[in-house]
């Protein structure tokens, strides 16, 4: 057994929190852009991730279970693993800096677990294709997470976002942007929601 299957059997053992892809929205802050939502399994936290159009194409067309008349990249990669049976067993979104998502892929041949790092948005559209579990775990949740309300929550696949983003926080205070972070979360504007969470946290670590 080489080193990096005997690290993955460590890490499965490690507290991960599973996720599940809860919808796509049209990115306000940034042209071509949507924010992926991807939410706590028996939990109340979301985690925001603003990805490319591509990349927001390749997960939207898998979800929706639709066949290009070409494969896509993601689809090509898909096609290669099979061909020399290569599984993707899991994806970890396992660090959070400067606002930047990082990811793995843990994938199995021949009983060899390799570690391959990914973009998150890339990780995710490969887990969607590979069937295989989405997890992160408690750190990134407590730093980049939201927590919602119990209210039913909708789930939005293309619509655009009601509340523009691009705006400045620096002249709300911290009481006041605790509000409009708890106004965000209850109109499900998450992308916004997001930027005032990383308001929130730059000036708490100052």
């Amino acid at each position: 057994m080489n080193v990096l299957c005997i690290q993955w059997i460590r890490k499965k053992t490690m507290k991960k929190i599973r996720l599940d892809i809860i919808g796509m929205s049209y990115s306000q802050s940034q042209s071509g852009a949507y924010a992926l939502i991807l939410g706590e399994v028996n939990g109340k936290r979301r985690l925001p991730i603003i990805i490319g159009g591509f990349e927001a194409q390749a997960i939207a067309i898998e979800l929706e279970k639709m066949k290009p008349s070409r494969p896509l990249t993601h689809d090509l990669f898909k096609n290669f693993a099979d061909n020399y049976q290569v599984t993707v067993k899991e994806v970890v979104i396992d660090k959070f800096q400067d606002g930047i998502f990082y990811a793995k892929l843990y994938c199995e041949n021949d009983n060899i677990i390799s570690e391959i790092d990914s973009r998150t948005s890339d990780a995710v559209a490969l887990a969607i294709r590979f069937k295989c579990p989405i997890y992160t775990n408690e750190e990134i949740l407590s730093k980049a997470g939201i927590l919602i309300d119990d209210k039913p929550e909708k789930t939005k696949t293309s619509s655009k976002a009601k509340t523009k983003t691009d705006i400045s926080f620096e002249k709300f205070s911290l009481k006041e942007l605790d509000d409009q972070l708890k106004k965000s979360i209850e109109k499900e504007e998450y992308e916004k929601a997001s930027l005032i969470r990383d308001e929130i946290n730059k000036r708490k670590n100052k």
